[in-house]
């Protein structure tokens, strides 16, 4: 039955971040990557506390253990920061569709520290849903268009091509170390942390570790711009709460509640997702290809559901 509850929040996750993605990237536009992902937090950071107030009676979960504080704070600054910033310049590097190509690899390493750090092994089954969720989420990648100019401008620059597989690899670590840190963070079973209040730790890590980089790149300047957009901010608003507010939460209750890889695998289909709403917002038609991805990540999501 945990296994089961692991994967609906997981599945859960996924279409929370999707929609979050098409919030963010709107808002992303207006006042920039660094801006938003500091932003983004501090809005998320309001939403938990609320939250906190409402059902626990803490605004901030004060009551958790400091060994507590101290590995979600790790996950918060090796999800969030690392790996959100790693994955924001590899999109500059090499651009959005060969950088998720590559981040499409964290559910490999997310299995791969969940077998190290938990002893959690896939099974036949599970192994079989992975591949085929991974394959979908591949072929809807490889069958959207290339967006900006990353892969042409790297094309001809070997090195900065180099750098940007290096950064998305890195950022598919953080999504993994990330999500394995909060499990080890936030415990299991009967001493399990609320995992609302395991990802308000994560998310204040996260502010804290945006505000160093806000600083060193003397961007507050931006921050206080972004404050002043009203659209920006509307839209910042709802992605924070479908995205670390509820999405981030969804996907700590999903691996406190299962196998951590299998539930990376299913929280990654946010490309395979997207087809829809890209289509019917943005007016993207749907080729072949993507339906073909939809369907094999299907197939392979409701794999990972009975493994």
């Amino acid at each position: 039955m945990g296994m089961n509850i692991g994967a609906l929040a997981a599945l859960g996750t996924a279409f929370a971040w999707t929609l979050t993605s098409i919030c963010f990237e709107y808002a992303a536009k207006r006042i920039g990557a660094l801006v938003l992902n500091l932003l983004r937090l501090v809005g998320a950071c309001l939403f938990l506390g609320a939250y906190g107030l409402v059902v626990r009676g803490r605004f901030f979960p004060l009551d958790a253990a400091p060994a507590a504080w101290l590995v979600l704070g790790a996950s918060g600054l090796v999800g969030f920061v690392l790996g959100d910033l790693c994955l924001f310049q590899a999109f500059i590097d090499i651009g959005s569709r060969l950088s998720m190509l590559v981040y499409a690899t964290a559910p490999i390493f997310t299995a791969v520290l969940g077998f190290a750090i938990f002893g959690e092994r896939i099974g036949a089954l599970g192994a079989l849903g992975m591949c085929l969720t991974l394959a979908g989420i591949a072929l809807a990648i490889l069958g959207r268009r290339a967006q900006g100019g990353g892969e042409s401008a790297s094309g001809s620059n070997p090195s900065r091509k180099g750098r940007g597989l290096i950064l998305a690899l890195v950022g598919a670590l953080g999504q993994a170390g990330g999500l394995v840190l909060g499990k080890l963070g936030a415990g299991q079973g009967a001493a399990a942390m609320d995992p609302f209040a395991g990802t308000q730790v994560r998310v204040v890590a996260g502010i804290l570790g945006f505000a160093i980089v806000v600083t060193a790149t003397r961007a507050w300047g931006g921050v206080g711009s972004g404050l002043k957009d009203g659209k920006a901010l509307a839209s910042l608003g709802a992605g924070a709460f479908f995205g670390p507010f509820l999405g981030v939460s969804l996907s700590l209750l999903a691996v406190q509640s299962g196998n951590t890889g299998i539930a990376s695998a299913i929280m990654s289909i946010v490309p395979v997702l997207i087809i829809a709403p890209s289509a019917l917002i943005l007016r993207e038609r749907i080729r072949a290809r993507e339906i073909m991805a939809a369907v094999v990540a299907v197939a392979g999501v409701f794999m990972l559901f009975l493994a």
